[in-house]
């Protein structure tokens, strides 16, 4: 049955409202603000209830020049305790990311007098109130400062577009579920814009724009690009259900051709006969193409929030990344928003999230988004294998695993949202439960292939894991069990065992899973020269001096990412110090480039001259192996499996 945004909120708002979860509690008045502290009632525990009635909140977009969102809410309560939540977990984000440090300006009113809030002393995110007799609806009003620049928090207002993220703009009661909770939404827009959503508009007076009441849960998966430069773009080849919705910093940047607007057709064409089903009524690509606002490429249900550079469109080949970026979003409307792991699917946004089952939210993401990149034209079969050259270089010289397994980076954002570190190659992080966990689906995908002689492959997982029950986009769960399981129905095999070997393998003997390459006809080696394609992908190959000395020479001969263990590890260096000099060449990495080269297969090492602050060092290294690039060759006399896998499917 198709869930359709209006059906939802005539359900919800049509259903007799129970008790007040939060009434329950005795009333005991707030301290005024000048009182000494004492122990504040507990947050109430959502609870699988409506809210009664519908939280109109409107959000206004229009004071560009100072960056400010201004949010009024207008929410129908009770008199006696009332808790507002601050959303903390955000969807996509796998951790308690809501920045509430931006929040500012906070008054609620009733019946035109103040009410006071204190925050709770445990969880910053809630607020606690007291609402007098008499009171039906309470007024919230606040801002959300977004900022500047993209040093802490990325840049979601500029003059010439707002990406308007809703969970970040909004309080919410405490108590309810919130698939639970609706709201009536509306934003007030700069004068001239339009924007793209995949909210259903009632109305537009002017800058106005209304939309039809919806849960909670579905509006914050609802976020809007607003812009002055907008086009619209239909791109679903079955109807007029999926489109591209294009903001750019010019006019110039939306100018998108015919041949673009039938790569992306072909994109939607290939997901439909991968996953056999759609699960959104409507699905509405957010591109920003842009060097002002912050880079973002975020999954929703029915749309997704996507970013690249304001010549996409007028470049022949932006970069591969930018070119996978849509198609890796997409699949996520299958895989982490319809089918979704069973711990990241909360009863609302402050219960804690869990990641355990990253490698597949994001990992077969990831895989399934490079086969769409490739089977729609977006990218070529060569530019794919080039891409998977990078992926299997980097963790096959990645020595992190001898400490930590694949299984524990899933924990990585809650152990601190995508901090940097000096150490990647030693720390592992984020990236891993995503490209890694792409070299487990390819294996597992060329396993099935080959056990079945062709007849089957991950393909097959796909249409009967996500292919189900077309039309509906409520969350469906699933567990480590659901997977084997589902695995099991294409090609019987010990596939908990499998995932698990490769989820779990840590210690100085662990490897890479490189088998599916293998598998798929391809060896992993190492070149000194690079084709055309090859430097193109591979765009700062000139300073990677990863796979030989180990390390990159950033700007101003900076030495960066040094990776643990290589020849430059053991001499010493570490992140920040400046090469000075290569022998008695004055340092560049054309330099650096000539001496790795003419030391190749010698005895006399590798002299550089080091500086960090006012001390210098000379440091020698005793390689003798040449510039190293990753690169896949052919198994002479095997099958291409690769070839297979990423060319386009005809049904």
């Amino acid at each position: 049955m198709m869930i359709r945004t209006a059906a939802l909120a005539l359900l919800l708002v049509s259903t007799a409202p129970p008790a007040l979860a939060q009434t329950s509690q005795a009333h005991t008045p707030l301290p005024a603000p000048t009182s000494l502290p004492r122990p504040l009632p507990p947050i109430p525990a959502p609870q699988d209830v409506d809210y009664p009635g519908t939280i109109g909140i409107r959000v206004d977009l229009t004071d560009l020049a100072r960056k400010v969102i201004r949010t009024r809410q207008t929410i129908p309560v009770r008199p006696g305790p009332l808790v507002l939540q601050y959303p903390k977990f955000l969807p996509g984000n796998h951790a308690d990311t809501g920045p509430i440090q931006l929040v500012s300006g906070l008054t609620v009113t009733g019946n035109g007098s103040r009410i006071e809030w204190v925050r709770d002393t445990v969880d910053p995110h809630a607020f606690h109130l007291d609402i007098p007799a008499g009171v039906e609806t309470i007024d919230v009003d606040f801002e959300w400062l977004t900022q500047p620049d993209n040093s802490t928090w990325r840049v979601v207002m500029t003059d010439e577009i707002v990406n308007l993220q809703w969970e970040k703009a909004l309080l919410y009661p405490a108590g309810y579920n919130h698939s639970r909770i609706t709201f009536a939404p509306s934003v007030v827009l700069p004068e001239g814009w339009n924007y793209g959503v995949a909210l259903d508009t009632v109305s537009r007076e002017g800058s106005v724009a209304t939309f039809a009441p919806i849960s909670l849960e579905h509006l914050a998966d609802s976020p809007m690009f607003a812009g002055r430069h907008y086009r619209r773009v239909e791109i679903d080849p079955r109807g007029e259900d999926v489109h591209l919705n294009l903001v750019g910093d010019t006019a110039a940047a939306i100018e998108i051709t015919p041949e673009w607007t039938a790569k992306y057709e072909n994109l939607v064409q290939q997901a439909d006969r991968l996953f056999g089903a759609r699960h959104f009524d409507r699905y509405e690509f957010l591109f920003g193409l842009t060097s002002r606002l912050g880079g973002i490429g975020l999954e929703h249900h029915r749309s997704s929030e996507n970013t690249a550079a304001p010549n996409y469109f007028a470049s022949a080949t932006p970069a591969f990344g930018s070119r996978g970026l849509l198609p890796h979003e997409y699949v996520h409307s299958w895989n982490g928003k319809f089918r979704r792991p069973s711990d990241e699917l909360v009863p609302n946004f402050n219960v804690p999230t869990q990641n355990s089952l990253m490698w597949v939210y994001e990992g077969q993401t990831e895989y399934w988004g490079d086969v769409l990149t490739a089977r729609s034209g977006l990218g070529t079969l060569e530019e794919a294998v080039v891409n998977l050259a990078e992926i299997a270089g980097f963790y096959d010289q990645q020595p992190g695993r001898a400490w930590r397994a694949l299984q524990d980076t899933t924990n990585h954002n809650l152990l601190g949202y995508r901090t940097s570190n000096p150490w990647p190659s030693w720390m592992r992080g984020t990236g891993d439960y995503y490209r890694e966990a792409a070299l487990i689906w390819l294996d597992a995908d060329t396993l099935i292939r080959e056990a079945t002689n062709e007849r089957k492959s991950l393909d097959d997982f796909a249409k009967a894991f996500y292919g189900v029950e077309d039309g509906v986009w409520e969350a469906r769960p699933y567990t480590f069990e659901d997977v084997v399981e589902h695995l099991n129905a294409v090609h019987p095999y010990d596939w908990a065992t499998f995932l698990r070997e490769r989820l779990d393998a840590v210690g100085p003997d662990a490897e890479a899973p490189l088998d599916g390459l293998e598998r798929a006809g391809w060896r992993l080696t190492y070149v000194d020269e690079l084709t055309p394609v090859e430097k193109r992908m591979m765009g700062g190959w000139a300073n990677d001096f990863q796979y030989s000395l180990g390390f990159t020479l950033a700007g101003g001969n900076r030495i960066a990412g040094v990776r643990w263990g290589s020849p430059a590890f053991e001499a010493g260096l570490g992140h920040g110090w400046e090469l000075v000099a290569v022998g008695d060449r004055v340092a560049s990495a054309e330099a650096l480039r000539a001496a790795v080269t003419a030391a190749k297969g010698g005895s006399v090492p590798i002299r550089l001259v080091i500086k960090r602050g006012d001390a210098f060092r000379t440091v020698e290294l005793p390689y003798h192996d040449g510039l190293r690039h990753p690169r896949l060759v052919r198994i002479e006399g095997t099958r291409d499996r690769l070839a297979d896998i990423f060319a386009p499917r005809r049904r």
